[in-house]
């Protein structure tokens, strides 16, 4: 299914149902996922200041809550399970990359007595999403509404990988068709300075740098580690990793091509980094 059906597609579901519930409640996550053949585990909590000051409230959707959709939908005989990660979860520095981390790790892992029920579990792995919630595009625009003081920037060297909000849903519909249990699917981004991505939202604005965020901000991000490309294969615009473990698959078959082992994938040793006007183009693309 592409993009561009999807709205289509749910316009023709007569029996749409809609749950309101918290991933903290495996018995309201198990009656959610009664009658469906797919699940994509999304919620978390993902602020890095505020989080790495409450860890512990932490770990209640983004990694508790992560068990209790992989155990409700298997219950149910759900088909396919996909968990939305980040970057943060690649070389963890603080506690937001380290609950993607074992989210990551328990839907790898889970798969083994899933799998066998007919249930399988894979994850997808993305940078930034450009005017998802939360991000700095617009606290940016809250700060020029309040006047014109300069744009907080927290670090001049600061990168990030950046797509576009239908990139990430393409991924994920390409992730549901193609999984075959375990896998991190990766998608091949641009990256951009945050200074450059500042300008492209206020051209004419000054800038002032604050210093990195508490709870352990990079400077730059990874989405793959320095171990994953020796499993790792291209396959069009993504790089799929195989699960270093994979019993529940007597002969794997992913397709594409194994990539250079020595592969570095790094927002700060990107292949193309946008300019400010590209970034600008691609903030406008996203708001329209």
């Amino acid at each position: 299914m592409k993009v561009a059906e999807l709205g289509e597609e749910f316009g023709h579901y007569e029996n749409f149902r809609a749950f309101v519930g918290d991933v903290r409640d495996r018995d309201r996550m198990t009656d959610a996922c009664r009658v469906i053949d797919e699940v994509v585990c999304a919620a978390a909590l993902k602020r890095v200041d505020t989080t790495c000051y409450n860890p512990d409230e932490l770990m209640k959707p983004n990694v508790i809550g992560v068990m209790n959709t992989i155990r409700a939908a298997a219950d149910n005989g759900v088909k396919r399970v996909l968990l939305i990660s980040s970057d943060k979860a690649t070389n963890p520095t603080n506690s937001y990359g380290i609950s993607k981390a074992m989210a990551e790790s328990i839907a790898t892992s889970a798969n083994i007595w899933a799998h066998p029920r007919g249930t399988s579990i894979a994850s997808v792995r993305y940078g930034n999403v450009a005017m998802s919630t939360g991000s700095v595009v617009t606290i940016w625009r809250k700060q020029i509404q309040r006047g014109s003081a300069p744009l907080t920037v927290t670090d001049a060297r600061m990168t990030r990988f950046m797509m576009r909000v239908e990139t990430a849903v393409q991924l994920i519909l390409d992730a549901l068709e193609q999984m075959q249990g375990g896998e991190i699917f990766v998608p091949i981004l641009p990256s951009a300075y945050m200074t450059d991505l500042a300008k492209a939202v206020a051209p004419d604005r000054a800038q002032v740098f604050t210093g990195l965020r508490p709870g352990g901000e990079k400077l730059a991000e990874a989405l793959l580690n320095e171990e994953e490309p020796s499993s790792t294969r291209r396959v069009g615009p993504y790089y799929v990793v195989a699960p270093s473990h994979h019993e529940w698959i007597r002969e794997p078959q992913w397709p594409g091509e194994l990539v250079d082992p020595r592969l570095v994938y790094r927002s700060d040793t990107a292949e193309r980094y946008l300019t400010p006007s590209e970034l600008a183009e691609l903030l406008a693309s996203t708001s329209a």
